[in-house]
């Protein structure tokens, strides 16, 4: 196996992408996790997963419109997205452990705010695709409103896998 040259085209697939769902599921999220925090007697745990949820959708975002400038260049570089991304994860982790070493024990809730929203997105971009190769939709059906479809001939490639 041979590993791809840095300087290779960049190639990513269509993903369902929806921060507004995103933003809904964090707020609910935040709230449960404020209530259980402040029923528990330690508030600043549940708002600090808050922030942390809100770190990775800053992250989110900023993830996707790294990804739809660089890829709308006629030859997007991997090094280019490398280094944005190292980038912006470096600043997502300084921060967050920052936050979490200067407010500690419940700055803590950062860190955890952080894993449970990789989780959300995780799921929030898996489900709609994975639905969508399940049911077989025709090329050119798109997931949803906002979202880009995927051609029944690699929804049929994935399933004999």
């Amino acid at each position: 196996m041979t590993t791809p040259s840095p300087d290779a085209p960049l190639v990513f697939p269509s993903v369902a992408f929806r921060p507004g769902l995103l933003l809904s599921i964090c707020a609910a999220l935040s709230a449960v996790a404020i209530a259980i925090a402040t029923w528990s007697g330690n508030v600043l745990v549940g708002v600090f997963f808050g922030i942390g949820l809100l770190l990775g959708l800053v992250n989110a975002l900023l993830v996707h419109r790294s990804v739809s400038s660089i890829t709308a260049d006629a030859n997007p570089i991997k090094r280019k997205m490398a280094l944005n991304s190292a980038t912006r994860l470096l600043v997502i982790t300084a921060i967050g452990l920052t936050i979490a070493f200067v407010f500690r024990p419940p700055g803590l809730g950062v860190v955890f705010g952080l894993a449970v929203f990789q989780i959300v997105l995780v799921l929030c971009t898996a489900l709609p695709v994975w639905k969508k190769i399940r049911t077989g939709d025709p090329d050119g059906a798109p997931i949803d409103e906002t979202g880009p479809s995927i051609p029944a001939s690699l929804a049929d490639e994935m399933l004999k896998d």
